[in-house]
């Protein structure tokens, strides 16, 4: 039995006094020991949390019978896992103005969403060639496991779906849509921003990518890959057991097995996606980072440093500033040639 339990959740409700909710949650998470993120916002809830079975149960029964929720987390969508060591550093309880950013208000899924699919029903919607399967995650995590067929968006944030879809799917063309994301909250809100772009017929995977995993078996699953979680695991697949990628320790980019026997990859230092760009200081920097890590394992310590739950706030601006290095390098080679 795992010592852990992870639990990742959201629900899209209505909740003006979610600024009075922070408090009480973050008490009640910091004196079971329970480590990880929250969101709150007008429009919700969302985050991911791990703590013991029992103290992740004992969160759960509160969010949906507390008096202070009145009810109105009950109902959530909800992924268990299991973990062997504690994934998160610390407990946060964050005030956002959306618990996922699209900056479409438009796409309000407290008043209207897309038809959910249930894991068991999602091979056949996917299978009809006349749907077009939107995989709404970002290129990092599409690069590692997807959907056979779907079609990758080539999004560094989750705010440039809506250029996407305005260059690429037509309503009067596109007459059926189906979605899907790491645990659904994603392509809830596309679905919602979709609905209210014309687009009619739009499915999305209830539960996400994370949910149809635990719950087909892998001789018939259309999932290839693994799928990128925001937490010391790195990437999880079928049964959600742990996956076999690690991170660059220089870039943050997840990591094959093969990509780690690449010739250009130095571990604690560079990866094949960032060797070719890393200056000689962030090279310097990984290594001490490594360093530093390996010291607080021998010493039986978790380094602060080292906190996977980091990179969902670090990439975006790391991978961003990785892509603009390889441009200018790509500009200049062809100056050259």
């Amino acid at each position: 039995m795992s010592a852990f339990k992870v639990v990742a959740l959201y629900k899209f409700v209505s909740l003006p006094d979610y600024i009075d909710l922070r408090e009480p949650i973050y008490d009640f998470c910091n004196q079971h020991g329970i480590k990880g993120a929250l969101l709150l916002a007008e429009e919700g809830i969302n985050g991911t949390v791990a703590g013991t079975p029992a103290d992740i149960d004992a969160l759960m029964d509160y969010l949906a019978r507390g008096n202070l929720f009145k009810g109105r987390f009950k109902g959530g969508e909800v992924k268990y896992s299991d973990a062997q060591e504690m994934p998160f550093m610390r407990m946060k309880v964050k005030l956002k103005k959306e618990i996922v950013t699209l900056r479409a208000p438009e796409a309000d899924p407290t008043k209207s969403v897309g038809t959910y699919v249930e894991p068991e029903g999602w091979n056949d919607i996917i299978s009809d060639d006349e749907t077009v399967v939107l995989d709404t995650r970002n290129d990092y995590e599409v690069a590692i496991g997807t959907f056979k067929g779907a079609l990758d968006p080539q999004t560094e944030n989750f705010t440039q779906f809506k250029d996407f879809v305005e260059k690429n799917l037509d309503p009067k063309k596109n007459k059926k849509v189906a979605m899907f994301c790491t645990g659904g909250i994603r392509c809830e809100k596309a679905s919602s921003y979709m609905l209210a772009k014309g687009f009619e017929e739009v499915y999305h995977l209830k539960g996400g990518i994370l949910k149809y995993l635990e719950e087909t078996p892998k001789d018939t699953s259309m999932w290839n890959g693994e799928c990128f979680v925001f937490d010391e695991r790195v990437s999880v697949g079928h049964g959600l057991v742990q996956g076999e990628l690690a991170l660059c320790r220089a870039c943050r980019f997840p990591l094959t097995p093969e990509d780690m026997q690449h010739a250009d990859y130095i571990e604690g230092q560079q990866c094949h996606h960032c060797a070719a760009t890393i200056t000689e200081k962030g090279r310097a920097r990984a290594a001490e980072r490594e360093k530093q890590i390996r010291l607080a394992a021998e010493r039986g310590q978790e380094h602060i440093g080292d906190q996977a739950a980091k990179f969902a706030e670090q990439n975006k601006q790391q991978m961003k500033d990785l892509r603009e290095q390889q441009r200018r390098l790509n500009e200049k080679s062809n100056q050259t040639g």
